[in-house]
């Protein structure tokens, strides 16, 4: 029998509903084909947003989206992107597949989308290749109220009121894609650029710094020691790359040892947090500043027969497994992580959504997400599993993952990955301080590389948990191997 404890006398930090924010790129089929198909489309669309994406983002609360990348973003000229589309510039996506970007995907259709969600846009400016003039502009136009030459451009294309932009990211990954800076380097360019975002009127911008890549902990040292004052969030990329960039391995046909091994590179982010966040506290004891992972998930080789700069992979319960502990991981590190976003939305990497003409198909991912939205703004409880290694030595894993919380009209819910591929989890839970009256359960459950077709868009998906026994503070359950619980408490 396991024990756990979820103590609820022990209230700590509020889970960010932020933390379960996505990611789209102009990048394959992410933007176009996935969430816009033009206003002429045949598809059913609402001002060219897929209206069955829309729709399906809309039911795991989509909070926050960041666009338009990503490498793409620091290779991009927000101006191409307004006005007519007969008049917008094409250019060449020389990241990602070197197709044509058309640029019929703005500004304001971005901002229509996050409307159409109801959720808050995240944008990425341009450091990389951009100007500080150029930046400068984008937000002018997006948020300045008044008379303006961006102001006026905006009132012309169409947007009378400007609209409310809080997220603004200065530049991406630009230890790499984003120009391959030294830290030092970049440190003195996010001072420079930030200078010049404004905020006009009511709206305050929330400016975030281009963070580490992985364990580059030297750069969280020197943006830290630099920039503390001038930035709100710094950011941090990690994907679970089994087999590395020069080696990945396929989405489908991995055997047990290539599971642990995803796993394994997915739970370091555990580490990667603990180690950024102890620096952050070095230089910022009241944790004014946050930790924005708003790049994560899984990457492998592409679908045999797709274009290889598309990043188009399948995504099955390994891919909910590494969606569920992360996630998990992420509220126990609420006091810093407050957003993060799973890259991508849709048909990219770890992708909620897969489309293909007018078919959709929902992830396992996606019910991932479904399961834990409940989270979203809870206060998270002090909360201990026995836990114990499985999978082979070299790429042993935890084989519990867990996170508590409580929302404001007092129910606890309780999230628990079991990772372990042949054992099934007899768990005896305790709730400290609170006497339960009703509890439900619902679980996502099956073999490690079970996933939905668009010929079996349902084999995969979320199933009523009615083994739970409950006695006041005291429940026990049992957990399939491979399989993901979510528990809902209500009582006083």
């Amino acid at each position: 029998m396991i024990k756990y404890i979820v103590d609820v006398n022990h209230k700590k930090e509020i889970i960010n509903k932020n933390i379960y924010g996505h990611f789209s790129e102009h990048l394959g089929r992410c933007i176009y084909e996935g969430i816009y198909v033009g206003e002429e489309s045949g598809i059913p669309h609402v001002n060219g947003m897929r209206t069955d994406v829309v729709e399906a983002l809309k039911g795991i609360k989509v909070p926050v989206l960041r666009w338009p990348g990503g490498c793409f973003a620091d290779e991009y000229h927000w101006k191409d992107g307004i006005g007519p589309k007969e008049n917008r510039k094409k250019a060449i996506n020389t990241h990602w597949g070197g197709v044509i970007e058309d640029n019929s995907f703005g500004t304001h259709e971005f901002m229509e989308l996050c409307r159409q969600i109801g959720c808050e846009p995240y944008i990425n400016g341009n450091l990389g290749s951009g100007t500080v003039q150029e930046m400068s502009e984008w937000v002018e136009y997006l948020t300045h109220d008044g008379i303006s030459p961006m102001a006026d451009q905006r009132r012309a294309n169409g947007q009378d009121k400007p609209w409310e932009v809080k997220y603004f990211g200065v530049g991406n990954e630009n230890w790499g894609c984003g120009g391959n800076m030294r830290p030092e380097y970049y440190a003195d360019e996010y001072r420079r650029y930030q200078t010049y975002l404004r905020n006009y009127g009511n709206n305050k911008l929330y400016k975030i710094a281009c963070g580490a890549c992985v364990d580059d902990y030297n750069w969280t040292k020197v943006l830290m020691e630099s920039a503390t004052k001038f930035m709100d969030a710094l950011t941090l990329h990690h994907y679970a790359i089994p087999g590395g960039f020069d080696n990945k391995m396929p989405a489908l046909g991995f055997d047990e040892e290539a599971y642990y091994l995803t796993l394994k590179h997915a739970a370091f982010m555990e580490e990667l947090l603990d180690k950024h966040i102890h620096i952050m506290d070095t230089y910022d004891k009241d944790k004014r500043i946050a930790l924005i992972v708003d790049e994560w998930g899984s990457w492998y080789q592409v679908e045999p027969g797709t274009n290889p700069g598309f990043l188009y992979q399948q995504n099955t319960m390994r891919d909910a497994m590494i969606a569920g502990m992360t996630l998990n991981i992420f509220n126990k590190h609420a006091d810093r992580v407050r957003m993060a976003n799973i890259a991508q939305v849709v048909n990219v990497l770890q992708a909620v959504i897969l489309t293909e003409g007018a078919n959709i198909v929902l992830t396992p991912t996606y019910h991932v997400f479904d399961l834990y939205k409940v989270h979203q703004n809870a206060r998270l409880l002090e909360s201990f599993i026995s836990r114990t290694e499985v999978g082979s030595k070299e790429n042993a894993v935890w084989d519990l993952y867990e996170s508590a919380s409580i929302d404001e009209s007092g129910h606890i819910h309780v999230t628990i990955c079991n990772t372990d591929l042949k054992e099934e989890k007899v768990i005896e839970g305790i709730l400290r301080g609170y006497k339960s009256e009703t509890v439900k359960g619902r679980m996502l459950t099956g073999k490690m590389d079970a996933h939905n077709t668009f010929e079996h868009a349902d084999a995969v998906k979320i199933v009523n948990l009615t083994n739970v026994m409950l006695n006041k503070d005291a429940f026990q359950l049992t957990v399939p191997p491979c399989s993901i619980v979510q528990l809902a408490f209500t009582g006083a």
